[in-house]
């Protein structure tokens, strides 16, 4: 194996939240890395990727489409290995199938496709716990063997996309074939953004704080910081012994313990955290009733995770990878601060 300065890594959808961490452990390693992204190279929004440290002499950009499937093999090429990242998140479209699951799909074949086609020996997938169940199942301890079978296109459809897509790169790749296919499972990313695009997970954190949310209901949430997904997938990379799926998820917090968490640390002052919490069978009911008024994603979701509680063993990536878990109070911390720091956040003086 060349050293890291004279390997390559192709990182699709380079500015994404994951990915562009994803990039900087890269390039903070000594990879050259070549991104993908969409749109044109120049525009401000990809300026955080170039003000990377090694960026100007290690980073190239490159546009390309996920349903073109012509342009993948070009930037395929020349490459030691490739990170699928490009996805897209959303809750709610208009049209689940054209700007969820036809794109994660077709995406995945295509970049897949082309690195098979090139005898790529390493690609790491980024697909999610949404791959995993759509509905957890009270009192069961997900691993890396459940799989979602139960979203579709009118039932949770990012979900149904992220479970497609996986699904679609394992069919691509099997483990016996020349090309070595590593996918991370990570369930709701936060911490610090490079660049001042909000993502969606963040968003939640920021609209608990702002009072978006009218009140706590009996959620629960898989938190994992976006540093260690990064790490996790650098070192699916870099460890020849990595193999299969790693669900990456340092703990598992009610929305009641995210706001608790959240006030202890100082983080709601100046905020509008809302404190009407609705708890047992009969705030479930009303919970659910609330969600009946709320945009088709967002009301599927809610249908499916009210109520339910979540637990998932994340402990491969420790135990195989060698990836610590930041703690959840730790990247709480500094994801209120970079949501400030960006201006998604604001405090009342």
């Amino acid at each position: 194996m060349p050293p890291r300065s004279e390997r390559t890594v192709l990182v699709t959808g380079a500015s994404g939240f994951i990915a562009a961490h994803v990039v900087r452990e890269l390039l903070a390693r000594g990879y050259r890395v070549r991104g993908s992204v969409r749109g044109n190279v120049s525009e401000p929004r990809f300026d955080a990727l170039r003000a990377l440290p090694d960026a100007k002499e290690r980073l190239t950009l490159h546009t390309a489409d996920l349903m073109d499937e012509a342009a993948w093999p070009r930037l395929v090429a020349g490459c030691d290995a490739v990170l699928h990242t490009a996805s897209p998140f959303v809750l709610d479209t208009p049209d689940p199938k054209r700007d969820l699951i036809d794109p994660a799909v077709a995406g995945t074949r295509n970049v897949l496709g082309a690195a098979i086609a090139a005898e790529v020996p390493r690609v790491v997938l980024t697909s999610s716990l949404a791959a995993v169940t759509d509905e957890p199942v009270t009192g069961h301890v997900y691993t890396e063997a459940d799989w979602n079978e139960r979203s579709t296109v009118t039932r949770n459809p990012y979900y149904a996309s992220k479970a497609a897509a996986e699904r679609a790169a394992w069919a691509l790749v099997p483990e016996d074939r020349g090309t070595r296919l590593v996918s991370i499972n990570p369930g709701n990313v936060i911490g610090p953004a490079i660049g001042a695009a909000l993502n969606t997970t963040n968003a939640t954190i920021r609209d608990l704080l702002s009072g978006a949310y009218p009140m706590i209901v009996n959620l629960e949430w898989p938190f994992v910081d976006v540093r260690d997904v990064a790490l996790a997938h650098v070192a699916a990379l870099e460890l020849d012994e990595a193999n299969g799926r790693y669900l990456c998820v340092a703990e598992t917090m009610s929305m009641a313990a995210t706001a608790r968490l959240l006030r202890d640390e100082g983080l709601a002052a100046g905020h509008s955290m809302p404190r009407l919490r609705l708890r047992g069978r009969v705030g479930d009911v009303l919970a659910l009733a609330y969600a009946r008024i709320r945009p088709p994603g967002l009301r599927s979701y809610l249908r499916t995770h009210i109520g339910r509680s979540f637990r998932v063993d994340g402990s491969r990536v420790t135990r195989e990878l060698g990836v610590g878990y930041r703690p959840v109070r730790e990247t709480l911390r500094d994801t209120v601060a970079d949501l400030e720091r960006w201006g998604h956040l604001r405090r009342r003086v």
